[in-house]
């Protein structure tokens, strides 16, 4: 008889993941609190959108749904930095032309994996239900159905819980998971660190031209730096760009000083003036969408004996400034499934292996993430910057598969993400001593030619 897994959580990673063990014949209850994504149940203004890139595709590609996915998605093949002054600079990722990252929307990604995962007869999955807690040597999770909490919310409920029990339970349920929180209470030793930016976002909207078309650059991520904050766009199909705002919460010009029209329509105009125009419903995106913080978690260890755990953030959550927070959540599910496989009949040594793969590279994705912001908002804007990629990309062309630049490693290859760090700090070393034994054998040369 299969196992029965109960997964709590159905975001992209749970949708993917139901996916794949219904593919390998497990049985499958996968409970979401909020309501069905198909049914235009998409709560605006906290989204950021998503960048899809070689390691979601390669997830997606291992159950079939790749190119459905990608139909949905806009190429973006580099940045386009906006200076002040409205001069635009394109920086491609990629000296190759056809490598680029996807824009996609979160709505139509999630309604894909959770179709794929309905596609098998052992998948069933429940919306509107919410975990409240697990009880982890029985493997049971306790559920309250959200029609309930709400009719019973100022009362004991406790006769209206649902409890859903399984040979297993798999923690997908986002960065502030219940499960996890379970699995803190339960386990002596268990490490947790959260970790917040002084920075938090907001998602604001530059609509299409009346014509249906972009009103800027289609095929690109836009950035306006700004030193200690920027601002990006990402493109949608409708002809959208979806706005986020990355600012420090508190200070002399932040979130918590903007809070007329005046002042929002000053600070926008001073620093992204030629982004104005675009935005007509800047002043009502800016007051009505919420400020949504920006947490790393980390935690160890990600299961709990053959009976519990994690996937995606619930075991790690990064910030978003490396586009790569969804990926390495398909990448869990990818590494979980080829470690259920290898282990079929032990499955604690199968959530141990998942663990001890994932667990460095996800640490060092947590460190590459919040570097990618400050080379983001400050350093995307210098020359210096920009002369720097354009040496990565002629060592590239130069030293094909000797030299990766570190974007490269990280988005356009499924090489660990430990690895592609480690690598990229000696490749700079190597690169940096490398100019320095060039500049002083120049100097060397000037001397014996004047002497």
């Amino acid at each position: 008889m299969a196992a029965k897994f109960v997964l709590i959580g159905s975001g992209l990673a749970g949708g993917l993941l139901a996916a794949y063990l219904g593919r390998r014949g497990y049985d499958v209850d996968l409970y979401e609190r909020r309501a069905d994504p198909r049914e235009g149940n998409i709560v605006g203004g906290r989204s950021i959108n998503l960048a899809l890139s070689t390691r979601g595709i390669y997830a997606l590609e291992q159950l079939g749904i790749a190119d459905e996915v990608l139909r949905h998605a806009i190429p973006m093949r580099g940045r386009m930095i906006h200076d002040k002054s409205g001069v635009l600079h394109f920086s491609p990722y990629d000296r190759d032309p056809n490598k680029f990252i996807n824009s996609i929307g979160r709505a139509a990604l999630n309604t894909t994996v959770i179709q794929a995962a309905q596609r098998n007869p052992s998948v069933r999955v429940h919306f509107n239900h919410r975990c409240t807690d697990v009880d982890l040597d029985s493997t049971t999770a306790n559920l309250v159905p959200s029609c309930v909490e709400a009719a019973v919310s100022a009362a004991n409920s406790d006769h209206q819980i649902i409890k859903a029990r399984g040979d297993a339970i798999i923690g997908v349920d986002g960065a502030f998971s219940a499960v996890r929180q379970s699995m803190q209470k339960k386990i002596a030793g268990f490490e947790y660190d959260e970790s917040y930016l002084a920075h938090g976002y907001k998602e604001l909207t530059i609509p299409p031209a009346p014509d249906g078309s972009w009103r800027m650059e289609k095929e690109a991520l836009h950035i306006w730096p700004r030193k200690s904050f920027m601002m990006i766009a990402l493109p949608n199909p409708d002809g959208s760009f979806t706005c986020t705002l990355f600012w420090e919460f508190e200070g002399p010009r932040s979130f918590a000083t903007t809070k007329t029209d005046d002042e929002i329509r000053r600070f926008f105009e001073e620093e992204f003036p030629d982004a104005v125009p675009l935005m007509p419903s800047l002043l009502d995106d800016f007051k009505t969408n919420p400020t949504g913080s920006l947490v790393t978690i980390r935690c160890a260890p990600w299961f709990y004996q053959d009976k519990v755990a994690l996937v995606g953030d619930a075991a790690h959550a990064v910030v978003p400034f490396y586009g790569q927070g969804m990926n390495a959540a398909f990448e869990d599910c990818v590494v979980l499934d080829e470690c259920l496989a290898k282990f079929p009949e032990d499955r604690q040594r199968a959530f141990a292996e998942y663990f001890a793969r994932g667990k460095k590279n996800a640490d060092a994705l947590a460190n590459l993430a919040v570097q990618n912001f400050i080379e983001m908002r400050d350093k995307t804007a210098s020359k210096a910057f920009r002369g720097k990629k354009k040496l990565d990309h002629l060592l590239e062309g130069l030293l094909p598969g000797i030299y990766l630049p570190l974007y490269a490693m990280v988005t356009f290859s499924r090489m660990p993400y430990a690895e592609a760090a480690k690598r990229a700090e000696l490749q700079d070393r190597i690169v940096y001593v490398s100019l320095l034994l060039a500049v002083s054998l120049i100097c060397v040369l000037l001397l014996i030619a004047l002497v």
